[in-house]
């Protein structure tokens, strides 16, 4: 049985703070919470476990998403790569982007946030293509992840998360939905 996490919303002050580094990524307990993260986030996809936990399903989730004012978050769904199905899964400590490109991209329908509950309609535009350098909870080493695409928006969503950044922060208020060059709507 999953632990089940009382997700803070977005009014509260401590999800905009930025998180502090963790000092040990190979702590017992730090490594337990962060697969108990993952666990909450593979059974927020199980539609009948998710209705009956009164939980909203997510494919990524950031320790200050659960109280904890850590730099960890872990990133879970399935995709599917020349017809074949894989599992995005990523346990990150530390996670820090040491390269992005100049090409954007931003989902069409918007983003969405386990944190946020009011809707927040536009075009968050983000580096297509990073890549993250981080320790790797499941691997229990450093790790380098070039992500593009879906993955790379869910990655800095997440990122955010751990600077005290929603991704309503990105949104332009002067024209929400504005086409920028060089970008992409996936």
């Amino acid at each position: 049985m999953a632990k089940q996490f009382k997700i803070v919303k977005d009014k509260i002050p401590s999800l905009r703070e930025r998180c502090r580094l963790v000092e040990n990524p190979n702590d017992p307990a730090i490594l337990e919470l962060i697969n108990e993260m993952h666990d909450y986030l593979v059974l927020s996809q199980d539609e009948e476990y998710a209705q009956k936990h009164h939980i909203r399903e997510g494919v990524g989730l950031a320790a200050p998403q659960i109280g904890q004012n850590l730099r960890m978050l872990v990133v879970y769904y399935k995709d599917y790569v020349d017809d074949k199905e894989v599992e995005i899964d990523h346990r990150l400590i530390n996670p820090k982007i040491v390269s992005e490109s100049v090409k954007k991209v931003a989902l069409s329908a918007g983003e969405g946030c386990l944190s946020v509950d009011d809707a927040h309609p536009g075009y968050v535009y983000r580096p297509y293509k990073i890549i993250v350098k981080a320790f790797d909870a499941k691997e229990g080493k450093e790790v380098f992840i070039t992500a593009r695409g879906y993955e790379s928006i869910v990655l800095q969503h997440e990122l955010d998360h751990l600077d005290g950044v929603l991704f309503y922060d990105h949104i332009s208020k002067k024209d929400p939905f504005e086409r920028i060059e060089n970008s992409e709507l996936i």
